[in-house]
């Protein structure tokens, strides 16, 4: 990985959105997330849209700006090139990576859903992806029919020299043995903002990478 793959920042506690409808409560929970050591911030919000999901979205890339945290879009690439967003998330079905590449330029950050699929994510690279997602890694409440991940995806994709982020299910009981496994990155959504001390359980889940023995 050199340093010119603007996908090296995908590391550590990857926070997703939950679906939050308030914005002044998202925005403060995000902000005890992004003080407890989330190190990336995906917007995700499956119950806003139109002007509400792009002022959700135009808030909380202000935020991150504060805290020099990358904001990626999921799904969106339209919304992302519009507020200058830190990059995109793509799944199989939400957009074509070359596409995103031009829209969005060289210097943001595109990810790829690779589900339980190393070929997708060999083929993610080769249009151009700065990182993929391989999961559900675990039984997910999120998506409980997503197909289920082997952690042996992880040293299998090692070879394509990109971040590797690992999703579904994670929690603070698994999520060391997904990192030992190879995932650069967690992405958790209800194990971070379903309990009562959000900057806590965020700073547990990043010591967890400092801890493990992983790179």
């Amino acid at each position: 990985m050199t340093q010119s793959n603007p996908g090296q920042r995908i590391r550590g506690l990857y926070a997703i959105t939950p679906d939050e409808t308030d914005l002044i409560r998202l925005l403060k929970n995000t902000e005890v997330a992004l003080t407890g050591g989330a190190s990336v911030l995906q917007y995700r919000n499956k119950r806003v849209h139109g002007a509400a999901a792009k002022a959700q979205a135009q808030a909380l890339l202000a935020l991150c700006r504060r805290y020099q945290v990358p904001l990626i879009i999921n799904d969106d690439i339209d919304l992302a090139a519009e507020l200058d967003a830190d990059g995109v998330h793509l799944g199989i079905d939400d957009g074509d990576i070359t596409k995103a590449r031009l829209r969005l330029g060289p210097g943001k950050i595109i990810g790829a859903s690779c589900y339980n699929n190393l070929a997708l994510a060999q083929q993610a690279k080769q249009l151009g992806a700065d990182y993929v997602a391989f999961g559900a890694c675990f039984p997910s409440t999120t998506k409980p029919d997503a197909p289920r991940a082997d952690r042996t995806l992880f040293s299998q994709a090692a070879t394509l020299g990109l971040p590797l982020t690992a999703i579904g299910g994670i929690t603070l009981e698994n999520a060391d043995s997904i990192i030992s496994a190879g995932a650069h990155a967690i992405a958790v959504i209800g194990a971070l903002w379903n309990t009562t001390d959000i900057h806590a359980t965020a700073t547990q889940f990043t010591q967890l990478f400092t801890e493990s023995s992983h790179e």
